[in-house]
């Protein structure tokens, strides 16, 4: 028997088995009437899937239900599937991608849409939570595909079908262009998924969604009809007679109001004399005599009790061979700062004039300490050592001052590249 599988035409988890199918000179019929919430309820489909759920894949040796798991076996048909490498490692690195396609990008996706399509609640703070967590992992993305036109070598993976599709779902319903404008190697990357031959076959035209899909309206309560109205007419005049009553007060919302979101540690703390705003200004504004004019107005503005400086020296400067991928780290970390922009300024240095380029900054922060949700939220942190300058060393606080200035040589070393953050 042929293989059939159970899907609706626009369900992105069918489109998996069905793309990996084209690759793979696999012959897969989707099943001809199929009508979710009635195919799927019936004895028959229950039978290969007792949850009902799909996609399921009817093989000759029984059925296959999870669409990761139904793309494996499509793949698997063909001997020796480019789609899945051509060495162990590739195809871990494949398993890998796999599994952070569906954890990662997936996962995130669907706490965002969903609830906005009425599937579960909506919740506000889960909303932010889900989009802040997609925006991690798209980041990652985006920095992995900085060097990379495919997950994993140079042609199209299983990994990359099994992305490529939890990704449509987002950028058709609500991953706009000033959303994805932030991660620019994950939009190439999409769109170039998307027009490959195989993959435009099963999926068609796709256009970028221009507004977040809308939250669903609750449905309100049944107009009363004419008749009943009518009928209502000779009780209200007998009750007319009767003393009014006091009104009921109005029922609670199902949902309750979204509770003010806590206050930011950092608002919390004593009142600085440095003003943030004022110094970026400053910076921003100085075009001549920069040391005179930017440089002693910073130190004169900065406030060693409410803020602190600190060093940042690049882990694996070794792997900065290729200039523009040096480049492009350095921006997506500074893209991954905006978190933080209310509380800090800062200066990354690409420094060498060949490689392996040194990556080395300094960053301004509101405390003593560097920030804990930055720490949290912004995953480069780590690839960082930290080191809090000491202004009371007069060699820390000129090091510091040349860095704000972009002074070359800095160090003994030309500049390949100096970016700000304010």
């Amino acid at each position: 028997m042929a293989l059939v599988l159970y899907a609706g035409k626009t369900n992105k988890n069918g489109y998996k088995a069905l793309i990996a199918a084209e690759y793979s000179g696999v012959d897969v019929k989707v099943a001809e009437n199929f009508e979710m919430g009635v195919t799927n309820k019936t004895p028959e489909f229950l039978k290969m899937n007792p949850l009902g759920k799909v996609p399921v894949l009817e093989t000759p040796d029984g059925p296959i239900f999870e669409s990761n798991a139904i793309a494996r076996y499509v793949t698997r048909l063909k001997a020796d599937n480019p789609l899945y490498g051509s060495s162990l490692i590739d195809y871990a690195h494949i398993e890998q991608w796999m599994d952070f396609a569906a954890t990662e990008i997936d996962a995130g996706i669907s706490r965002w849409l969903y609830p906005r399509m009425g599937y579960q609640p909506y919740l506000p703070p889960a909303e932010e939570a889900a989009i802040s967590a997609l925006k991690r992992a798209l980041g990652a993305l985006n920095l992995h595909l900085a060097s990379n036109t495919y997950l994993v070598g140079h042609s199209v993976t299983l990994a990359d079908i099994i992305l490529t599709c939890n990704l449509f779902l987002g950028f058709a319903h609500v991953m706009t262009k000033s959303f994805t404008s932030e991660f620019p190697h994950v939009e190439r990357y999409f769109w170039t998924m998307i027009n490959q031959p195989n993959v435009k076959k099963v999926i068609g035209e796709v256009k970028q969604a221009e507004v977040v899909v809308p939250i669903a309206k609750k449905p309100g309560p049944p107009k009363e009809s004419a008749k009943s109205k009518a009928k209502e007419e000779p009780k209200k005049e007998a009750k007319e007679k009767q003393p009014a009553k006091p009104k009921a007060e109005p029922a609670m919302e199902e949902e309750e109001a979204p509770k003010p979101k806590p206050k930011n540690p950092l608002d919390l703390l004593p009142p600085s004399k440095m003003i943030l705003d004022d110094w970026k200004r400053l910076y921003s504004n100085t075009k001549t005599n920069f040391r005179e004019v930017a440089i002693k107005g910073f130190w004169e503005m900065y406030d060693p009790e409410g803020y602190s400086l600190w060093f940042c020296n690049y882990k694996y400067n070794e792997e900065n061979t290729v200039s523009f991928v040096t480049l492009n780290k350095v921006g997506g970390f500074l893209q991954r700062m905006d978190l933080a922009r209310k509380y800090a300024f800062g200066k990354m240095l690409v420094i060498g004039s060949e490689p392996p380029f040194k990556v080395k900054g300094l960053w301004l922060f509101r405390g003593q300490e560097i920030p804990q949700f930055v720490m949290d939220e912004c995953y480069d942190m780590e690839l960082y050592e930290w080191t809090k300058v000491d202004i009371s060393d007069e060699a820390q606080k000129e090091r510091a001052s040349q860095m704000i200035e972009d002074c070359e040589p800095f160090e003994g070393e030309a500049l390949l590249d100096a970016k700000c953050f304010k």
